[in-house]
């Protein structure tokens, strides 16, 4: 019946192919008949196609590095960088522990990703919905971070433990000649938040650097900000902080 089709018809839909390189992957995906193994599943994200496919190779370029640093004699220097989102979030806990297995070797991120996890170990953060209406909830003295929602007495409660900490700072600047950056800082709240919880308490630590070059901005911006008219004379050099970074 196909000799009856037109010509165009015919080529488009029944176009012969090419043969494919010898060895490109077959689409598989995991077979639970063979019961949970994680180790196998993730493997199979490889073989499962779309961005499943995406996220096997992360897993197999992370596996990667982790042998170099393991196993290689001049090991390798790790770098790992997010946005505060994921500390809000429960991907903190992954991340704290990184921090707590000396995992990575630096870390960048945002002055949230840096308060959040300070402000999670005085109170928690809550799970709500995507579609509450954010001024509702402001009239409330409720904070929405996505489908997240943060009570704004966090925020009070974070500027009493942090006030008497910058205080401190100034006092050592101005007795001791300190020379504050952005990761001395966060060294510093590490150290102060003491807490098992907290991704900057095991960098300090683990003696693990923190960058985070705006530092200024977010909450811990408005700490810094209130602080200078409550007690002046706070410096934070934040271009010495992006020289040691580079």
């Amino acid at each position: 019946m196909a000799e009856g089709l037109p010509k165009d018809a015919k080529e488009a839909v029944l176009m012969a192919s090419d043969s494919l390189p010898e060895g490109t992957p077959q689409i598989r995906g995991y077979d639970f008949n063979r019961g949970v193994n994680y180790e196998a599943l993730l493997q199979s994200y490889l073989t499962t196609g779309f961005q499943a496919t995406n996220f096997g190779q992360a897993v197999q370029e992370i596996n990667n590095m982790i042998d170099a640093k393991v196993s290689s004699s001049d090991g390798c220097t790790i770098l790992l960088g997010y946005t505060s989102n994921l500390i809000s979030s429960g991907v903190r806990e992954t991340l704290r522990y990184l921090a707590e297995h000396k995992m990575v070797d630096i870390i960048v991120t945002t002055a949230g990703g840096i308060e959040e996890d300070l402000i999670k170990c005085l109170a928690p953060t809550y799970l709500g919905d995507f579609s509450l209406k954010g001024a509702e909830l402001r009239s409330k003295g409720i904070n929405r971070i996505g489908n997240l929602l943060v009570p704004n007495n966090n925020y009070c409660l974070f500027e009493d433990w942090i006030t008497p900490i910058l205080d401190q700072m100034v006092l050592e600047q101005d007795t001791e000649g300190t020379k504050w950056t952005p990761s001395k800082m966060i060294a510093r709240l590490g150290k102060e938040i003491n807490h098992p919880d907290s991704v900057y308490y095991w960098a300090h630590k683990n003696n693990i650097p923190v960058y985070s070059p705006a530092i200024t901005d977010g909450s811990l911006g408005d700490m810094l900000y209130f602080h200078s008219y409550k007690n002046p004379g706070l410096r934070l050099d934040i271009v010495e902080g992006d020289i040691l970074l580079l």
